[in-house]
């Protein structure tokens, strides 16, 4: 797969798995990268809906709480980047939603490993194929 769509300057970020340990530190990158994100979504399953997490913001984000939302394939309209951490069936239950949807899906399960179409980027190793 080849990305060809122009990423904005300030992307819209949805963080899958959002209440787990890696989804927290996705957060906590962000924040310290100052990313420049327009927004930022907190995505989880149905029983974290609604629950609030502290952000200490980026970009135009201010610090606060994220309100968690449901994902559903919905949740990656306006998505341009959706960071993944939340197990390989639900990745590949939603691969289709968020590359429909015109994101770019970074997935740190092992869902696509043996995937062709699918770089698998260490940036350390080969930073150039991100």
């Amino acid at each position: 797969m080849v990305w060809t769509k122009e990423m904005p300057a300030n992307p819209v970020v949805a963080v899958a798995g959002a209440t787990g340990a890696v989804g927290s530190e996705f957060l906590k990158v962000l924040h310290d990268l100052d990313f420049p994100a327009s927004e930022v979504r907190a995505l989880a399953s149905a029983r974290s809906a609604g629950k609030k997490l502290p952000f200490a913001g980026c970009g135009q984000v201010p610090a606060g709480e994220l309100t968690v939302q449901e994902m559903c394939p919905e949740s990656f309209e306006g998505v341009d980047i959706a960071l993944f951490s939340c197990g390989a069936s639900v990745s590949k239950e939603l691969r289709e939603a968020v590359t429909a949807a015109g994101a770019v899906m970074i997935d740190n399960s092992s869902a696509f490993r043996m995937d062709e179409d699918v770089p698998l980027v260490v940036p350390e190793v080969n930073p150039g194929d991100v």
